[in-house]
């Protein structure tokens, strides 16, 4: 039996959830053997087969959660969002709303986005269409810190920034889980874009997003 750090090793060398290693091997079968032949099976399955069987390994994980990055269209300024992970026929689903408006009330985001996760070795991938005609597609990818941590989830994101121009960005991306406590209607409420030193940012939400450039690796693409 190896060691608990040599088992997360060869479980992202192989790209599965540690689990799977220690597994009944006709389940192991069926999902990692017989599964492949489904996804090759036609060009939907080609894609929609590496979000299958996703709510065990992401059980975990859902729930409610505010997504902070920063985009070009609210330059300057953390943005956060509200994020439900759910799970439906063995799928994990995923629902985003922005809900964003500048003081003088004269710009205003109200998005929304649906999308599948999915858990591939020691990273947790998303990817979203907006729901209106000729919506962008994001995708997320984070990397919880601990198999236990899931109050904070840390990554990047990409998507597509409507001003000054549209535009490719990419940017470092964090969910912080939300309190069972609080209300779908509040956390909604608590959605918005926030100057970089504000008080109501998680301060390791800021520390997170806050780097330079220089030392995140140019993270915003312009």
């Amino acid at each position: 039996m190896p060691s608990a750090h040599n088992l997360r090793r060869i479980a992202r060398y192989f790209e599965l959830p540690e689990a799977d290693l220690l597994g009944d091997h006709g389940e192991f079968t069926r999902r990692h053997i017989l599964n492949q032949k489904r996804i090759a099976s036609g060009p939907a399955d080609l894609m929609t087969g590496v979000f299958r069987d996703q709510a065990k390994p992401l059980r975990r994980y859902l729930g409610f959660y505010h997504s902070h990055f920063r985009t070009p269209t609210w330059d300057g300024k953390i943005l956060r969002s509200l994020i439900w992970l759910y799970e439906k026929d063995g799928y994990v689903m995923t629902r985003s709303l922005e809900r964003v408006h500048d003081r003088d009330g004269s710009l205003f985001q109200n998005s929304r986005y649906e999308g599948m996760a999915a858990q591939r070795g020691n990273r947790i991938y998303a990817v979203e269409h907006e729901m209106v005609r000729e919506g962008s597609i994001v995708e997320t990818i984070l990397t919880p810190s601990h198999r236990q941590q899931v109050k904070y989830l840390r990554g990047m994101t990409m998507g597509i920034a409507w001003r000054p121009h549209i535009s490719p960005y990419a940017s470092r991306a964090i969910w912080k889980r939300i309190d069972e406590r609080v209300s779908a209607r509040e956390a909604l409420k608590a959605c918005g874009a926030f100057p970089l030193n504000s008080r109501h940012i998680d301060p390791t939400v800021q520390a997170y997003l806050k780097k330079s450039d220089a030392e995140r690796g140019a993270d915003i693409l312009v």
